[in-house]
């Protein structure tokens, strides 16, 4: 009987932690929750991304909680390549998201730019849209994430040129999960 006991509490405990590391939301503080199905390992492949040569570039981004689940980090390495699928460069992007007064917001730096987002519209568990501080003079940048299915994510970056109201798409494609 008791080894029964034993084997049930294990059991329980087993799928307890399962369950909890299938929920991407675990770990996360409560102001970064709505967005914890960003949390993982994606793949991307975004067509067009390289303006001056037609190519496309492809990439890998992590999310990861850090600091005690306060903050979401986002790695990326982009490999660009030209029209004929020959590389044709890359760089690493770091970002990182917390909430801060009620609101989201992220710091995204690519190595020769930095944008604070410094506002973000969520529906949780589906999308999340940063937007950057407007600045005099300067164009207001757009990140959207929006979970598509399961394991399938639509990204879109934009700017909104001084002076204007509407966003112009810079690059879309979509991330799968990884495993």
């Amino acid at each position: 009987m008791r080894a029964c006991a034993i084997l049930s509490t294990g059991l329980l405990l087993a799928i307890t932690v399962s369950a909890r590391a299938a929920d991407p939301a675990a770990g996360l503080a409560p102001g970064l929750a709505g967005i914890g199905f960003l949390v993982g390992h994606w793949s991307s492949r975004v067509p067009g991304a390289v303006a001056e040569t037609g190519g496309t570039s492809t990439g890998t981004i992590s999310f990861t909680p850090e600091v005690g689940g306060h903050v979401l980090l986002r790695r990326d390495h982009v490999g660009l390549l030209d029209r004929s699928g020959r590389a044709a460069g890359g760089f690493d992007i770091l970002m990182m998201i917390y909430p801060e007064a009620g609101t989201l917001h992220a710091d995204y730096s690519d190595g020769q730019h930095v944008i604070h987002y410094a506002s973000a519209l969520m529906q949780p568990g589906r999308s999340v849209s940063f937007t950057s501080a407007a600045s005099p003079g300067a164009p207001t940048f757009r990140l959207s994430y929006t979970l598509v299915g399961a394991d399938t994510l639509d990204i879109a970056f934009g700017m909104i040129p001084p002076g204007g109201s509407s966003v112009r798409p810079i690059a879309t494609g979509t991330a799968h999960r990884d495993g």
